[in-house]
């Protein structure tokens, strides 16, 4: 759902531009917080490295259609809400400067729509349905189906509203909103399967590294005295124990890498939902040239290699790379610039 340069005017971009930039200020505070410690870092730039190499592996949706993860969801469960935006956007700022994927004056559309509305909703949904299902992990990983599910045909219709303000070529609104709903909720099942396998294979093993499966299991309380005292604490999971943080990070920095550099190869080339909607309701017809069409990286290839299994591999593996990189340093940033707490 990456929206090119031309598609929507200059004065509805500069004012999703304000509004991706106050998002994300607002975020930068949020994940100091979610964060907590510096360790967490980079597992919050390993989840944006994990995005960006899933993002490469279109599924076939529907005659001619294709998908992709966004990720707000499976990031807003992983790292907390504030953290996700943060990760997506550096997967959203990499993918459109160095593989020309997303315009650059659609940048702030590209935030509002794919980082911010896919974790507000899908954070808002997870939270509502952990509340009324028991505290397990399947309680957690079946709310995690159900938010990204919903998150992303909610992502269709915010990007129906933008155009329908900004949009560039006179067409029938009714039947672009029709069209890009009807076609997310089929990539949005895709999202949903993506995100629930991934928060139950972390969980499995780390529940306590997942933002939002804190606070998993309730405490014991027993009677005593006529007063209810917490029991005493359970060991800890065998599996948990096993499992270190490192580890963990490796085994997913692995994931990531071979996805990116080998399974890539075998995406989908069918357009995605975005793309086959405006080819058909004539949305692209105004579209431009993207300015970094010139990149060594441009369309997910490495110039002057002429193998296209191995030009697109190297690309997806030098993606991961530069997006975990950048990633983790923009949270090691933003943890180390940690507030004073409010009372001192």
């Amino acid at each position: 759902m990456h929206v090119p340069d031309g598609f929507i005017d200059a004065p509805t971009s500069a004012v999703t531009g304000v509004v991706a930039a106050g998002a994300l200020a607002v975020s930068l505070r949020g994940a100091r917080r979610e964060l907590g410690e510096e360790r967490a870092a980079p597992l919050a730039g390993l989840v944006a490295a994990f995005i960006f190499a899933v993002q490469m592996l279109n599924f076939p949706v529907a005659a001619g259609t294709s998908g992709h993860l966004l990720g707000g969801a499976l990031a807003a469960i992983l790292v907390g809400p504030c953290t996700a935006v943060l990760c997506v956007s550096v997967v959203l700022l990499m993918q459109g400067v160095l593989f020309a994927d997303g315009g650059l004056t659609a940048l702030g559309v590209n935030i509002t729509d794919m980082a911010i509305t896919t974790t507000v909703v899908a954070y808002a949904v997870f939270r509502g349905l952990l509340a009324l299902l028991p505290r397990t992990r399947r309680s957690v990983t079946g709310a995690s189906f159900v938010a990204a599910l919903v998150s992303v045909p909610a992502a269709a219709v915010v990007f129906t509203l933008i155009y329908a303000i900004g949009g560039t070529t006179d067409v029938s609104l009714g039947k672009v909103a029709t069209a890009m709903i009807g076609v997310h909720v089929l990539i949005g099942i895709g999202e949903a399967v993506i995100t629930a396998l991934t928060v139950g294979a972390v969980v499995a093993v780390r529940p306590d590294l997942v933002y939002g499966a804190r606070g998993l299991r309730r405490r014991l309380r027993l009677q005593v005295n006529g007063e209810l005292v917490d029991a005493p604490s359970a060991t800890p999971a065998p599996v948990a124990a096993r499992t270190s943080r490192r580890t963990l990070w490796i085994t997913g920095l692995v994931t990531s890498l071979v996805l990116a550099g080998f399974v890539s190869f075998y995406a989908s080339a069918n357009p995605d939902g975005l793309e086959k909607v405006a080819h058909d309701q004539g949305i692209d017809r105004k579209s431009e040239r993207h300015a970094s069409a010139d990149s060594p990286l441009a369309d997910y290839g490495v110039k002057d290699v002429s193998d296209a299994r191995l030009s697109g591999g190297l690309a997806g593996v030098i993606g991961v790379g530069v997006t975990v990189v950048a990633g983790s340093a923009v949270f090691w940033a933003v943890r180390r610039r940690r507030s004073v707490p409010a009372e001192v």
